[in-house]
């Protein structure tokens, strides 16, 4: 009897979950963000954040063919093969970053991506098809290193 007193006198596990300050406090970061943007927008304000704008110094077109959950293979846009790697690291990522926004935007077939290098030091995975933009240089020197071999292989 005892057990049943307690637990008609403890709160709900409902109420318990997330704190009604925490509730507020994420409706006024909602909130405060909405004003931000739209203050932005009323005014006019140029987007800052962006990459610097850049020359073309070298481009490259090539196929990536996912194998499996690690291993993929780079062609040349004519067919040619370049690269099988088991553990493509940086370079598999990619391959499924654009594999997932062709799904999305139903683009049939294994087309092949632009990968750009700017004389700022810019380096861009681009797929046309998609209409995808990857910035590689962001993720780190050795992730973008990988995407430099790439566009020195013969």
């Amino acid at each position: 009897m005892a057990y049943l007193k307690t637990l008609a006198n403890r709160p709900s596990p409902e109420r318990e979950m997330i704190p009604r300050a925490l509730l507020w406090a994420m409706l006024a970061l909602a909130l405060a963000a909405l004003a931000i943007t739209t203050f932005a927008v009323l005014t006019d304000r140029p987007p800052v954040g962006q990459p610097a704008a850049g020359n073309v110094v070298a481009e490259r077109l090539v196929i990536l063919e996912g194998r499996s959950a690690q291993a993929v293979t780079v062609y040349d846009a004519d067919g040619t093969l370049l690269m099988e790697l088991d553990h493509g690291g940086f370079i598999t990522v990619i391959q499924n970053a654009v594999a997932r926004e062709r799904t999305v935007a139903r683009v049939p077939g294994n087309p092949p991506i632009r990968i750009v290098q700017y004389d700022n030091g810019r380096l861009v995975a681009e797929d046309p098809h998609s209409k995808a933009s990857i910035e590689l240089y962001a993720f780190g020197k050795d992730n973008k290193a990988a995407f430099e071999r790439l566009m020195a292989h013969k």
